[in-house]
């Protein structure tokens, strides 16, 4: 079970996730959330990140942003994979003439499990072909991605009408489990906390669980005791 840790703004609470085993940490680029983070703060965070040998996945969370800016982005802060958390269009994941294509994917929030089904079917794509930088090579390097480590093809969070994530609020895991059934490499967001992770990853045996403000002591400043919670419980809840 793999387990994100997104929405972080400082390089301490990234630490914190990195020390408590997290596998993939997320970076919001899109202003109006409250765990927004800009540019330079992320690079500075990173450049720290990836001289450390059990640097995470890093993965820059957009919001109907232009394909050309963010591949700009993932490369000015040195970040592996964009999450694509608006109504951005199947291409951008999708296509191979994609600036970002090989290193995003799509996130849902879908009303129903047939709105789900069909939008897994314009969006998913193959985790296994997802490129991330290797831990072992400094950000820049020409060195071939790792081959070994599975990506996320889709995420899967609450339905908001406004709200881009981040809403605290539970999604349906009978569907997303029904969906996590026929698209191996599901990730689950929504409404995920300490407490009740380890039952929704033995619902849904999704491929990730992903948690922004399940882990906060406000909104964009991590509970080190929450998170290191999260990632044991998420973890431990059935072995793969």
């Amino acid at each position: 079970m793999k387990v994100k840790i997104c929405g972080l703004t400082n390089l301490a609470d990234a630490q914190t996730a990195v020390a408590a085993g997290a596998d993939y940490l997320g970076f919001i680029f899109y202003p109006p959330s409250k765990r927004s983070v800009d540019i330079n703060t992320a690079r500075a965070i990173v450049q720290t990140l990836r001289v450390a040998p059990n640097c995470p996945v890093l993965v820059g969370v957009f919001v109907n942003e232009t394909g050309p800016r963010m591949a700009e982005i993932l490369d000015e802060v040195g970040l592996d994979l964009a999450q694509l958390s608006g109504e951005e269009v199947p291409f951008l994941v999708g296509d191979e003439r994609s600036p970002i294509y090989g290193r995003s994917y799509k996130a849902l929030r879908p009303t129903s499990l047939a709105e789900a089904e069909a939008e897994a079917e314009w969006y998913a794509v193959d985790g296994n072909q997802l490129s991330v930088a290797s831990n072992q090579y400094s950000v820049g390097s020409e060195q071939p991605p790792i081959s070994n480590l599975q990506s996320p093809s889709l995420l899967i969070d609450t339905y908001h009408p406004t709200l881009r994530g981040g809403t605290g609020a539970t999604g349906d895991w009978t569907m997303s489990a029904q969906l996590a059934e026929s698209v191996p490499g599901l990730m689950l967001a929504g409404g995920l906390h300490a407490d009740n992770v380890a039952e929704a990853v033995r619902l849904v045996r999704p491929f990730a669980v992903d948690v922004a403000s399940g882990v906060e002591a406000s909104p964009g400043k991590k509970a080190p005791e929450l998170v290191r919670a999260f990632v044991q419980n998420a973890k431990s809840a059935i072995n793969h």
